[in-house]
Formats: C-alpha cells, sequence, structure tokens
C-alpha cells in the first residue's frame, strides 16, 4: 500500500470542489462507478488518479474548463485547451474591453493576437506605422503575426540580434507544439524555421538563451531607421497556471527607444484595416 502524499495539489482540490458542490465520496464514487474507499485513497493521497478518471471526476462535479484544467495539472497531466472563438457573440466585451486597451496605446503601434499568433485587433499607430513602408493592399493581407515578423514586409531582417531573437521565438513555438502537437503549428514551425535569416543551429542557440518579452527591433519611419522595443504581454483568466488552464489572448506593442520619438504622425488622416475596428 503507498503511503499518503501530503505533497501532492490533487487531494486538495478533489476534496475542495466536492465540498463546493456539496458531494460525499460516495455520492462521488456512484457517478464515477468507483467506490467511496478509492475516493478516500485519491484525497489522502495514497493513490494517483489516471487522466481518464480526472476528466471523469472533472464531469462529475461539472467542472468548466478552467477548472477542469486545474484538476488535471494538479493531477501531473496536460490541461486541454481550444482556441478562443474571439467572435463569439458572449464575448462582446472581451472585445470591447481590448478595442478600448489598444485604443489607448494610441500613438504606440499595437495588435491582439491569439495562442497561434493569428491577428484579431490592431490598433491605428500600427496601421499608420506598416502603412507607410508596405502599402494598404499588401497591409490589409496581414494576418498572422509570427509569419509577419519573419517577412520581408514585417521586421524580416531588422531585428537587432536577429540570429538570437528569431532563435527564442521559434523555440517558444517548437515549446508549443510539443505540448500541442498541433499540425497547424508544425507546419509553421518548419515553414518559418526555412526564413533566409534564421540561423541553422537555431535550437543550440536558443537552449543557451532565457525566453524573451521583448526584443529590439529597426523599423522604417519617414524614410529613416529607428530603433523600437517590441513587448509582448498575456491577457489570461486570473488564477494559478492561468496560460494553461484555459484560452489566453497575447497583446504586442511596440516603443521607440527614443523617449523624445513623436509617433502622433502615425494616427493622422484617414486609415482603415480589416482589423481596425475605431
Amino acid at each position: 500500500m503507498s503511503e499518503p502524499d501530503s505533497n501532492l495539489a490533487f487531494p486538495r482540490f478533489l476534496k475542495f470542489w466536492r465540498g463546493v458542490h456539496s458531494v460525499s465520496q460516495e455520492q462521488l464514487s456512484d457517478r464515477i462507478d468507483s467506490s467511496p474507499r478509492h475516493i478516500s485513497r485519491l484525497e489522502n493521497g495514497s493513490s494517483r488518479p489516471s487522466q481518464s478518471m480526472v476528466t471523469e471526476i472533472a464531469s462529475a462535479l461539472h467542472l468548466g474548463q478552467r477548472d477542469s484544467n486545474h484538476l488535471l495539472i494538479a493531477a501531473g497531466f496536460l490541461p486541454t485547451t481550444g482556441e478562443l472563438d474571439f467572435q463569439a457573440p458572449e464575448l462582446k466585451w472581451l472585445r470591447k474591453t481590448m478595442t478600448l486597451s489598444l485604443k489607448a496605446l494610441d500613438p504606440y503601434p499595437a495588435i491582439i493576437i491569439n495562442e497561434s499568433s493569428d491577428i484579431l485587433m490592431v490598433n491605428r499607430g500600427w496601421v499608420g506605422l506598416f502603412h507607410q513602408t508596405i502599402g494598404k493592399p499588401a497591409l490589409d493581407r496581414v494576418s498572422n503575426n509570427m509569419e509577419f515578423l519573419f517577412s520581408r514586409q514585417g521586421a524580416g531582417s531588422l531585428i537587432s540580434g536577429w540570429e538570437d531573437t528569431l532563435s527564442v521565438i521559434l523555440m517558444s513555438l517548437e515549446q508549443k507544439t510539443l505540448f500541442s502537437d498541433n499540425p497547424r503549428d508544425l507546419e509553421m514551425r518548419d515553414r518559418l524555421a526555412t526564413h533566409e535569416n534564421v540561423p541553422a543551429d537555431w535550437r543550440q542557440r536558443a537552449a543557451k538563451l532565457e525566453p524573451l518579452s521583448s526584443f529590439r527591433m529597426q523599423i522604417n519611419l519617414n524614410g529613416e531607421l529607428k530603433r523600437f522595443i517590441s513587448l509582448h504581454s498575456t491577457v489570461s483568466t486570473m488564477g494559478p497556471a492561468a496560460v494553461l488552464s484555459g484560452p489566453s489572448l497575447h497583446m504586442n506593442s511596440l516603443y521607440p527607444e527614443d523617449d523624445t520619438l513623436d509617433l502622433s504622425q502615425l494616427c493622422e488622416g484617414e486609415l482603415s484595416h480589416p482589423l481596425l475596428y475605431y
């Protein structure tokens, strides 16, 4: 018989959710076709659940996606997350919040992306910045930030220290594919890895570097190359393991290194883009 392990998080989560829903060990065992003794052993840490049992328990306790994923993580399993349907009617409040956030950042260029790096929203500063170098038809077709970042029209070879930076960006995508095994992520990783600016030893380079929340890049502004800092931040649900336990959004914003650089010109005049909503 296994000795109880008080360091496991799963027993605490299981006992907590039973209490929240006023479900006894006997009632829960009936719902998942188990025994009260086994539920007791799960709660004192002397027995560990299978992934299928954790899923059955979450269903029996009517847990939502976030709490079901917390239960999986507590038991030592990967969570199950789907892509956020950003256009869903019930997420109107989120779209409004993100629009206000982007608008507040003007004239600093910013975009909202999902976990696949698909661009969901842009602000006027972003449209104004790239409109001058790319042109409206090409800019209107931009739909994925990762692909745009690696393209000639986007950052391309203008990223400072590009070999290390692109290596770390690719490694973040590599790690994502190891978790998800998503064919789309795998295809994007393979395609971006062939970009002319990516060094052949990008995996080895990235292994020696810490993940980046920001990096420097140079962007053409009125015919002059200006240095910008690209900052990546995450918008996710509240709670432990929030990024893992549910779908999340990400905001990418650009800030000039020169504090005196006036970007107000980026928001002047008529600006339009399929993903600009104000």
